[in-house]
């Protein structure tokens, strides 16, 4: 990750609120992604036991649920509503970014707290195998079992099957979007909406915005590269990958759900979400679109203060709060 302030490429702007962040982050040197790396990058940066404290200081609970992922393997469900809650409630089934090498289930929950939980819906969390040890199609393949596990047991989790909302973040967003398609085209579990924020969709890395961030940024085309390399292998741009491993590969977006789709300007997937967005217009899909400017990728989430945050959280908040009005009542 190079100086913000010394490299001196033609891109966008970060937002001038970012640029001390990003110089310090700079400081430290580049994020180098290596095999050797991911243990540590997969590690929650706390405990469980503290998780839960904070999740009951917000008058919300945790518990966990083994269920059959790709294969019959089992994976991990997490899942997080307000504690005592009765009645039936809409289901947001979220999936972790992380470049498809790294990240947890359980973290970074709390980038749901100005959006998600103010509107009392049941978060599962889905623990999804990782590349390279579990490469195209685990991945994705985890995380439409889980999915299909929550709509066939949605009784007993207290939830509306008509009401699910699948939720991904970076690489977690192209993952949600592969979800999405693989439940179209399987006649699977309806999908009520899904939110894709600032997610990881083309395998091919030639864009302009991933020209622009190679060697800048949070995450970078290199970084890119090595998640791409290690979920694909060989395959990465050949057209051997699937629409479920890079959804900017579909042909047909024809038949999937109401999608609110963001990223930052200054970020290295910006021009794959857009033109996704124009995809998904083209195909008949409603969708909303927000570019934010001077916004890097995962702003939202490192810097919650900060003024671009807020403005972000505050337009998802009301697009969610929008859907769930129009598919029914919040729970009791």
């Amino acid at each position: 990750m190079s100086d913000t302030t010394t490299d001196t490429a033609v891109r966008p702007p970060f937002d001038p609120e970012y640029v001390p962040l990003l110089r310090a982050f700079a400081e430290r040197g580049p994020m180098v992604l290596t095999p050797e790396a991911l243990p540590a990058m997969r590690a929650l940066d706390t405990t469980e036991d503290e998780l839960d404290a904070v999740l009951r200081g917000k008058g919300l609970e945790r518990s966990s649920i083994t269920v059959p992922g790709y294969g019959g393997d089992p994976i991990t469900l997490a899942v997080v509503q307000r504690t005592g809650r009765t009645g039936t409630a809409a289901c947001a089934y979220t999936i972790h970014g992380g470049g498809m090498v790294f990240g947890h289930h359980l973290g970074n929950l709390d980038s749901y707290d100005e959006w998600l939980f103010p509107n009392d819906v049941v978060l599962v969390s889905v623990d999804y195998r990782l590349a390279p040890e579990h490469p195209d199609p685990t991945p994705v393949e985890d995380c439409y079992a889980g999915l299909v596990w929550v709509s066939e047991h949605a009784a007993e989790l207290g939830v509306d099957p008509d009401r699910v909302f699948l939720v991904g973040q970076s690489a977690g967003g192209g993952l949600a979007a592969g979800t999405a398609l693989l439940a179209r085209d399987r006649r699977g579990p309806g999908i009520a909406a899904q939110v894709l924020v600032s997610p990881m969709l083309d395998d091919r890395l030639d864009t302009v915005s991933a020209r622009q961030f190679d060697g800048v940024g949070v995450a970078d085309r290199e970084m890119c590269r090595f998640g791409w390399d290690a979920l694909l292998g060989d395959r990465r741009g050949t057209d051997a990958v699937s629409a479920a491993a890079a959804p900017a590969r579909a042909e047909d977006l024809t038949g999937l759900p109401p999608t609110y789709i963001d990223c930052g300007s200054a970020e290295v997937f910006r021009d794959e979400t857009v033109a996704f967005a124009g995809r998904l217009w083209a195909a008949g899909v409603a969708a909303e679109l927000h570019v934010w400017p001077g916004g890097f990728h995962g702003f939202s989430g490192m810097a919650p203060g900060s003024w671009l945050a807020h403005q972000a959280n505050r337009a998802l908040g009301a697009w969610t709060a929008r859907m769930l009005d129009r598919t029914g009542t919040t729970a009791g």
